[in-house]
């Protein structure tokens, strides 16, 4: 790190002219040199930029910086300085992050005390991590000795601070330049308004769009718009069909002529390219356009399974939340829908929730002969909601009585408790610092009374009956077992592993499954860059338990219904395998690829397949599935080897030991690498099945 800490010498402005700036530190280096850190949150040196589950950060210098996000917003900590001379009339830096008084702020500390703070300007969800300039005041410090104390003692929400670029200086930093906002009239003679969108135009803050309708703000959502787009973000506008509006765009340069190439169509923009796309998974659920994340209410209802989904339609990246929507006849083939919640307003973002059928009509709301669906979510302005649907899910009427909880916390699950004739809502909170899955309960889902909490999970509770067990679980997919009165949930085992992979989150399964089946989707972390979309969902997979020595454990296996995307066949197996043998599947080249295996390892002591650069390697001794370098323990069962590998274009989902491992994994394969493999090391195993099923996608052509 080059951190320079200058004592004495220098004289204060007034003596010294036109004295240098003196940089105090940059974070540069590998690790903070002389800073001393405490706890976990700032890691052990200058985070790269941003962190994993963070969103983007910018603003800093150079390619390093302060950032307490080291282990997401629970970890605490603080990082001091050495001592030093103030020998400049101010000290500037740039900071950002959480705007937590003595929370999340950085201190100057004289004489044992804290003579100035700082903190940065994010205290609601959305914001910007981007690090403005800032600065103190301290000629009256001049020629005394003072410490720096970066302080992150917040655990919730925008719980961490960024700081770079400490300076000492002749003058306060300038000030940050007046944002304008800019409009335009437009007929809504068409279905969508096209807007100009670049990935990561603009760091940090990002213009404000709004659509204005008879004098009122309809619309309103942050957008990088820009004059050179990279692709465009539709938005459907046939409400207002025939209407005259104003486009406006907030927080934008002054000199911008993004507005002019806002654009009316009957079709989103390059209609006839999507699905097609070079990073497009073909049978992984994704958006047509912009961001998704969390799966949302997932409910089966008047023959349809609902996908509802955490998406940005208007960018790239993680912001604006809305629920999007998609429908199946099968859990494999997905139709988008219109969007089907809106944000009230900007800010008051629709976080993640959950949908079930009203089917006895408990809270009223039933009209026609439709299914009601009746869905929860999380306002991040007001709390808990309750909307509920009368046109087979693709709108939804918000209970005037909302919001019917308000806690800290988010991510309603719903269901119903048969035995005790009443609805349960499992949701995430915070109490005290400590973080739990709380139950409350109502004959009617309009008013709710609290029962109970359990400690040891974090976001996205989801609970189900497997065979008569309860499952609990949360966004990580670790798991417990127990049993649930209806109010409260008693653990038979401790927190157990669930998925063994990368990029699987906030999995979710369906309500009112109708062969009764529990199935999970969940959340794949699938980034593609330079596309104009971002991340997916993971394939179905049906929840069951096993019995093991330790006793039961939960089971993920791909649905059924994947079979009907078998194009072409291969079925290799039995086979015996040799150290230095011909590669069985060398005849084989495949995109889109499902192999299944059944191994009896016998003398080998690894057995390696190579799916388009996709590397499964199983050490027998060891009982270990190493999948593109990560490990996940993976017994024999039966003395057999039982894998299924899914690939697709942006990532592979591996599952063994029956379905105990799943190792779900992003990635993105070469695309002219098509390539089959198979191998083993130490000996010879007998491989008694080998089938490989090339697959077709589920896109429409």
């Amino acid at each position: 790190m080059k951190s320079i800490l200058v004592c004495g010498g220098l004289a204060m402005a007034g003596l010294a002219g036109a004295a240098e700036d003196i940089l105090f530190a940059d974070f540069e280096g590998k690790d903070y040199g002389a800073w001393t850190a405490t706890g976990d949150a700032f890691g052990p040196g200058p985070a790269k930029g941003t962190l994993p589950h963070q969103m983007e950060v910018s603003g800093f210098r150079g390619s390093g910086l302060v950032n307490s996000f080291f282990r997401g917003d629970r970890s605490t900590g603080t990082l001091t300085s050495a001592e030093f001379a103030i020998e400049r009339p101010y000290l500037n830096f740039l900071i950002g992050g959480g705007g937590w008084s003595n929370k999340t702020c950085m201190n100057l500390v004289v004489d044992g005390k804290v003579v100035r703070t700082a903190v940065g300007p994010n205290v609601v969800p959305g914001g910007s991590e981007e690090l403005a300039p800032a600065g103190w005041d301290v000629r009256e410090f001049a020629g005394r000795t003072a410490r720096i104390v970066i302080v992150d003692a917040a655990t919730g929400g925008w719980g961490h601070i960024n700081v770079d670029h400490i300076v000492q200086g002749e003058r306060p930093p300038p000030p940050a330049p007046k944002p304008v906002t800019l409009e335009r009239t437009v007929l809504l003679d068409k279905a969508y308004l096209l807007f100009p969108v670049r990935n990561g135009a603009r760091k940090g803050q990002k213009p404000k769009g709004a659509l204005v309708v008879d004098g009122a703000v309809v619309r309103e959502f942050d957008i990088d718009l820009a004059d050179e787009p990279e692709w465009f973000a539709h938005l459907d506008v046939r409400a207002w069909r025939g209407k005259r509006a104003v486009v406006r765009a907030g927080t934008i340069d002054a000199g911008s002529k993004a507005l002019d190439l806002v654009t009316s169509s009957d079709a989103i923009w390059k209609a006839d390219e999507v699905y097609r796309e070079p990073l497009r998974g073909q049978f992984h659920f994704s958006s047509k356009r912009g961001w998704n994340n969390d799966p949302n209410g997932m409910v089966f209802a008047d023959g349809e399974y609902h996908l509802y989904y955490q998406h940005n339609p208007y960018g790239w990246p993680w912001g604006n939340m809305h629920w999007g929507h998609a429908v199946s006849a099968d859990m494999v083939h997905w139709r988008e829908e219109p969007i089907a919640i809106h944000p009230v307003r900007h800010g008051d973002w629709v976080f993640s929730g959950s949908a079930v059928v009203d089917r006895d009509n408990t809270s009223g709301w039933r009209t026609g002969s439709n299914q009601l669906i009746v869905a929860a979510f999380t306002s991040t302005g007001r709390g808990e909601c309750i909307v509920h649907s009368n046109d087979r899910g693709r709108t939804f009427r918000e209970f005037e009585g909302n919001p019917v909880v308000v806690h800290k916390g988010r991510d309603p699950r719903l269901l119903w408790y048969a035995p005790s004739n009443h609805w349960v809502m499992a949701l995430y909170t915070e109490v005290e610092g400590g973080r739990f899955i709380a139950f409350h309960t109502s004959p009617d889902l309009k008013a709710w009374t609290f029962r109970s909490r359990i400690g040891g999970f974090y976001e996205c509770p989801d609970l189900f009956e497997l065979g008569g067990t309860w499952a609990l679980t949360a966004a990580n997919s670790d798991y417990m077992l127990g049993a649930f009165d209806g109010a409260t949930f008693t653990p038979a085992t401790p927190v157990l592993k669930g998925h063994r992979g990368r990029g699987y989150y906030a999995a979710q399964t369906f309500s009112h499954e109708p062969g009764g089946r529990v199935v999970q989707i969940g959340w794949f972390q699938t980034a593609t860059p330079g596309m104009p979309f971002n991340q997916s969902m993971s394939l179905p997979n049906e929840l069951r338990l096993a019995e093991t020595a330790e006793g039961p454990r939960m089971t993920w296996t791909p649905v059924r219904e994947l079979e009907s995307l078998r194009a072409k066949s291969h079925r290799i197996g039995p086979v015996a395998l040799a150290e230095g043998g011909a590669n069985p599947l060398a005849g084989i080249s495949a995109e889109l690829v499902e192999l299944r295996a059944e191994i009896e390892p016998g003398g080998a002591a690894e057995i390696a397949f190579t799916l388009r650069g996709l590397t499964v390697v199983y050490d027998a001794a060891k009982q270990e599935l190493v999948v593109n370098g990560h490990g996940a323990p993976a017994p024999l069962r039966d003395g057999r080897l039982r894998l299924a590998i899914f690939v697709d274009r942006n990532g592979s989902e591996v599952y063994a030991s029956d379905g105990l491992t799943f190792v779900p994994m992003p990635f993105l394969p070469k695309a002219d690498d098509r390539s089959l493999a198979v191998a083993v090391k130490g000996g010879t195993a007998r491989v008694a099945l080998l089938d490989v099923h090339e697959l077709r996608g589920i896109w429409p052509r």
